[in-house]
This record gives structure tokens, C-alpha cells and sequence, in this order.
């Protein structure tokens, strides 16, 4: 559980007003000392992500926020970013006590979680001090309410069994669902350039293979430069082969035409996002022009090497179909752009390091907007030529 990665794990995001006792919960969720409890109101400044397992929930991300009451310019930008965490936020606790109830800043937030479809909890909290009972509490538009003592751990039980029923259902779907079964055998092909990590593999490509153990399922695991061979000592076909899509030129001619191929990053772009329209994305790409701005987006920030994917390999591949200089910008980590009307595509990473709920967020911005946003994966197959190819397993084709 503890190596659970954060794009993985249910996101639970604590709001209240300054001096709630957010931190104070936490660390009676976890019955550790975690968070930095101060009688001074706005001890927490910015967003603090702490990976933890909250038994019986197992594997989650707690995000304890700055007060939703901040004052001052400083205090303003705290509220935003407070604001921000709603984008990636499965479940929301809001912290209150019964003398403050549920005033003005906490009907404003529970609108924008309803607007957002982010099931929540009321915590009446600070019930030693301030004598509460649930059926006084006023209850904020239907939503679930728990009374606690953050400070003895009175109700602390309780909340956690509410957390349980309002959590969401349908965070982690399965990577290889529907796409292989009991006994079938998947070929894996992750090279091993300058860009692995050393001594390690990449995050996208350990998910699946435990996912593929997850189905009872086996695997060959190769480099591009074995693949011929690995596939030749198979007694029968695979049921799918997945590589890296950096590889896909190399794979593609390797892999026979009626063995399905695809690639993590595709993977990931119906795992975590909307595979549909992602692939309108790619179908974007033709009619871009010299001189168009384009957005590229990665969830990591890592120390980019010669040949790096992002900043070297997407443009030039971009520029190849485009017949000319793009105007590019580049984003990394939680970063991402105010204003996308501006951009005629969007290029996203595959984006392991964020949840599904935060990748939709960036979709649906950019939906909404009207600009086209695609994945690596689905641009790399677009820009090699075998993009049906590699949507056959998933049923979908490129519209020409």
C-alpha cells in the first residue's frame, strides 16, 4: 500500500475555514502526528499531500488545504490554490464546528463541489469542547454529516465508515480491462534507452504488469531489439502486445498484422482520460499551421535528457506533419494553463502521476474551449501511421 503511486490512490481533500482543525484531523485519521497543528490560525499556507493508508479505505492521498477564509493578497492566492485542489479531488471532508455551521464560505464551497459532481462530508468537528449531537447540526444540501473530536478521537470511527459509503465506486478502473483474460499471454516490449530510469522501470509499465497478473494472465517481457525472437519462441500468437510508443516503428513492422498492438501511453489515455477524445485530438493534428501555438503538458518534472520526448521528439514529429515552425508551450507538474483559447492543440503526457479525476479536469477544459487535446501515445501512433492499428484492441478507428 505505501507504494502505491499518487495517481493511484482516492484523493481526499480537507476544507474549512482557518483554525477548523483540519490538521488535527488528519492526524486523527491516520492516529499519527503528521500534520503541523497550531493554535494560530493559517499554519497551513499551501496544499500538503500526504500518502498514507486509512484502514479500511486502504491507499489514499490526503490534501490538507489553507482556510478558505485567508484575508490579504497573500490569503487570496491561498484560497485559489485551495480552490485548485477541487480539480483532483475524489472526496471532500469540510471541516466546520457547531458555532460556525455552514456560513457563507461553506456554501460557496459546497456549490463548486456539487457543480464538480465531488461527493462530500460535513465534519462537525471540535465536539469536546464545543457540546454537539449530529441530529442538531444543520445539514448542507443533503450532504452525509459526522460529529468528532479531532483532539480525543470521539467520532473519528464514524466519519471514517461515512468516507466509506460516500467515496466514489469508480476511481481505479483496470488497465487491461476487457482487453485479455484468464491464461491469455501479453508481450511487453520496454526499451531501455537513455530515458529509463536507471536499475528501474518506467511507472506506466509496472502498472500493467501487475494488472496483467491481476487477470491470471502471463507476459514476455523484452526490449524492441529481442521482440522478433521472443515471438518467435511463443507457441501460439499472443493475445496483445504492448511497447513503449517511442518504439512503435520498430515494433510495428516486427509484430505480425493479426496480432493486436498498442502501447502504454494508449493505455493510459482510456485508464485515465477519454480515450475518444483523445483520438480527436490526433484527427486535429492535419489541420494545424506554420505558426500555430501548441501546448505541451507532462504531470512529472524530470531532468530532460538529449532526445527528451517532450521538448525534442514531439515538436519535431509535430513539425514533420505540419510542414513548419509551431509556437510552443511547455508545462510540467500541477501547472496548467489559465487561458487555452489561444492554442490550436494540446499534447499531454500520459499522465500516471495524475489521478482520473484531475486528467478529465484538463480534458473538459479543454473541451469546452474548443481546442484539441491529445495524448503522446495517440499522437506517436498518429505520426507513425498506424494509429487504427493500435485501436483496433479498443474497438475504435481514426476518422479520415
Amino acid at each position: 500500500m505505501n507504494n502505491t503511486t499518487r495517481g493511484n490512490r482516492l484523493h481526499i481533500a480537507i476544507f474549512g475555514r482557518r483554525n477548523a482543525g483540519k490538521s488535527s484531523l488528519i492526524n486523527a485519521l491516520t492516529n499519527q502526528d503528521i500534520a503541523l497543528v497550531s493554535e494560530i490560525p493559517g499554519t497551513t499556507t499551501d496544499p500538503v499531500y500526504k500518502a498514507m493508508e486509512i484502514l479500511p479505505i486502504g491507499p489514499v492521498l490526503i490534501i490538507d488545504t489553507a482556510g478558505i477564509d485567508d484575508e490579504g493578497i497573500i490569503g487570496e492566492l491561498r484560497v485559489q490554490k485551495t480552490k485548485e485542489v477541487l480539480n483532483k479531488t475524489d472526496l471532500a471532508l469540510i471541516v466546520t464546528n457547531k458555532e460556525i455551521g455552514i456560513g457563507s464560505f461553506e456554501e460557496e464551497l459546497l456549490t463548486a463541489i456539487e457543480g464538480k459532481g465531488i461527493p462530500a462530508v460535513i465534519v462537525y468537528n471540535k465536539s469536546d469542547i464545543i457540546k454537539t449531537t449530529k441530529e442538531e447540526c444543520e445539514k448542507g444540501n443533503g450532504v452525509a454529516t459526522t460529529v468528532v473530536s479531532a483532539k480525543t478521537g470521539q467520532g473519528i470511527d464514524e466519519l471514517k465508515e461515512t468516507m466509506i459509503v460516500a467515496a466514489p465506486k469508480d476511481v481505479e478502473v483496470s488497465l487491461m480491462g476487457n482487453l485479455i483474460e484468464k491464461g491469455d499471454t501479453v508481450v511487453l516490449v520496454t526499451p531501455i534507452d537513455s530515458s529509463a530510469p536507471k536499475g528501474r522501470m518506467i511507472l506506466p509499465q509496472v502498472q500493467v504488469i501487475r494488472d496483467i497478473l491481476d487477470h491470471d494472465a502471463f507476459m514476455v517481457v523484452c526490449k524492441e531489439t529481442e521482440l522478433k525472437e521472443a515471438l518467435d519462441r511463443l507457441k501460439s500468437p499472443p493475445k496483445l502486445v504492448i511497447t513503449d510508443s517511442q518504439a512503435f516503428h520498430e515494433v510495428s513492422k516486427i509484430v505480425p498484422e493479426g496480432v493486436p498492438l498498442t502501447s502504454f501511453s494508449i493505455l493510459y489515455a482510456r485508464y485515465k482520460g477519454d480515450l475518444h477524445e483523445l483520438v480527436r485530438g490526433a484527427e486535429a493534428v492535419k489541420k494545424l499551421k506554420p505558426g500555430d501555438k501548441v501546448l505541451i503538458a507532462e504531470g512529472c518534472t524530470h531532468h530532460r535528457q538529449k532526445d527528451d520526448i517532450g521538448t525534442v521528439k514531439i515538436p519535431r514529429w509535430l513539425e514533420k506533419e505540419v510542414g513548419g515552425k509551431l509556437d510552443y508551450t511547455w508545462v510540467a507538474g500541477t501547472k496548467f494553463e489559465e487561458d487555452l483559447s489561444n492554442y490550436k492543440l494540446i499534447v499531454h503526457c500520459g499522465a500516471c502521476m495524475h489521478n482520473r479525476r484531475e486528467m478529465m479536469y484538463r480534458i473538459n477544459r479543454a473541451k469546452d474551449v474548443g481546442v484539441p487535446i491529445v495524448n503522446y501515445g495517440v499522437f506517436i501512433a498518429y505520426a507513425t501511421g498506424i494509429t487504427n492499428r493500435v485501436l483496433q484492441p479498443f474497438k475504435m478507428k481514426l476518422n479520415q
